[in-house]
């Protein structure tokens, strides 16, 4: 299933020699990432440069991987690798995968520590759920809440 998602703004396109690379801004800072063809470790570095070339004004990161043909373990690093790098960031991101990636994440991440969604409006959805969550009002100890 698609999601069509609409922007104003323009669509950046990359192309390496087995996969493209494309950002949709959905607003100025949340931006989807989408890879199609094959993740190998003849693009993996160049996917993460790519990924993260906007990080200074990207706060929320969607990583859409459903065109992904074939994943290898250097794909799995690349992840790794902008897992850190986000974190770093304070990037909230998540990955909406395709069978080949689920297939690897499953051998690579059984414990499931990177952010996965099952598809764009989940992940998506969960991004502006710990962006409300992030910007929750706390009190502090000891003083109540007034009205």
């Amino acid at each position: 299933m698609s999601t069509a998602i609409t922007t104003s703004r323009p669509i950046d396109r990359t192309q390496s020699s087995t996969a493209t690379f494309t950002t949709r801004w959905l607003e100025p800072s949340v931006a989807v990432i989408t890879a199609q063809g094959d993740l190998d470790a003849s693009n993996a570095q160049e996917f993460v440069d790519y990924a993260l070339r906007g990080a200074q004004r990207t706060h929320r990161l969607a990583l859409d991987l459903t065109g992904v043909d074939f994943f290898g373990t250097a794909g799995f690093s690349a992840l790794h690798t902008l897992n850190v790098r986000c974190a770093g960031a304070g990037v909230e991101w998540v990955l909406v995968p395709s069978n080949a990636v689920s297939r690897l994440m499953r051998i690579c991440d059984p414990d499931s520590t990177l952010p996965i969604a099952a598809t764009m409006p989940a992940g998506l959805a969960r991004l502006c759920a710990e962006q409300r969550r992030l910007l929750q009002l706390v009190s502090e100890p000891g003083q109540g809440f007034r009205q």
